[in-house]
């Protein structure tokens, strides 16, 4: 299926890289569903301005049933299921350096939280959409991941431990779910210049990447969002069970 022909979920897609992920589908044609938490005001600015392209919908995707309204709501407004998702939210997180917490300092919840935004979150999106993706022998599920896993230069514990476990549920899922026609890959990326949750770390941070990296270059959300497109299109139908690193050749994955 071609993404204008498409119905596609982005979680937290009113700001930062979600926004960008959102306005490269728009281009590309596709419908885009905008969930969000709290940037309401964002997200109806983008429903207002591509009316027939965009809803908007608040939901906490870490609850199972505001998910199953959002996706009542979108069938009502569109008047046909979602296709696909980008599991891209990003619950209580900011890369701030050395002012995560050091291991001494790390607790359950700070742990827990994270889990819950990366593979509760993931598992509350993919559970709800399946029936509808298992009646079209179609769907494409992209998890933003983090080139942390395979790189842990700073102390992410809780963010990287969570991305590790999405990773894992991104290759069982897909395993268990290709005979349905659904395709389940990772997009993972390095710090991105810039977003939300990336303004807060010092332009040092930034200038050290970019001379590491190939490109010599910081990745943008755009750079990102674009490749995203592979995993919704037909070129990748063949493609499931994968994990993308996309960072300008920073880590080798």
């Amino acid at each position: 299926m071609q993404i204008r022909d498409q119905i596609v979920l982005v979680t937290g897609g009113a700001r930062g890289l979600g926004l960008a992920i959102t306005q490269t589908l728009i281009a590309e044609g596709a419908r885009v569903v905008v969930n969000y938490l709290s940037s309401k005001v964002q997200a109806e600015q983008l429903a207002q301005q591509f009316p027939n392209q965009v809803f908007a919908f608040q939901a906490d995707v870490t609850d199972k049933a505001q998910v199953e309204q959002l996706f009542a709501a979108t069938k009502q407004h569109f008047g046909s299921a979602i296709h696909s998702i980008v599991n891209n939210a990003l619950i209580h997180f900011e890369f701030n350096g050395d002012a995560r917490p050091k291991i001494e300092d790390l607790t359950a919840l700070t742990m827990t939280r994270q889990f819950d935004g990366a593979v509760l979150a993931s598992l509350n999106t993919l559970q709800v959409a399946l029936d509808d993706m298992k009646q079209a022998h179609f769907g494409r599920i992209v998890n933003i991941g983090t080139n942390l896993v395979q790189n842990p230069v700073v102390p992410y514990h809780d963010y990287t431990a969570a991305k590790a476990a999405l990773l894992a549920f991104t290759r069982t899922a897909s395993q268990d779910l290709g005979q349905y026609g659904i395709n389940v890959n990772m997009l993972s990326g390095g710090l991105l210049q810039t977003t939300d949750a990336s303004k807060a770390t010092p332009d040092v941070v930034f200038e050290l990447i970019a001379a590491s990296t190939p490109l010599r270059r910081v990745t943008t959300p755009e750079e990102f969002a674009s490749a995203i497109m592979m995993f919704l299109s037909p070129y990748s139908r063949a493609v499931t069970g994968q994990n993308l690193i996309v960072d300008g050749g920073l880590v080798k994955g």
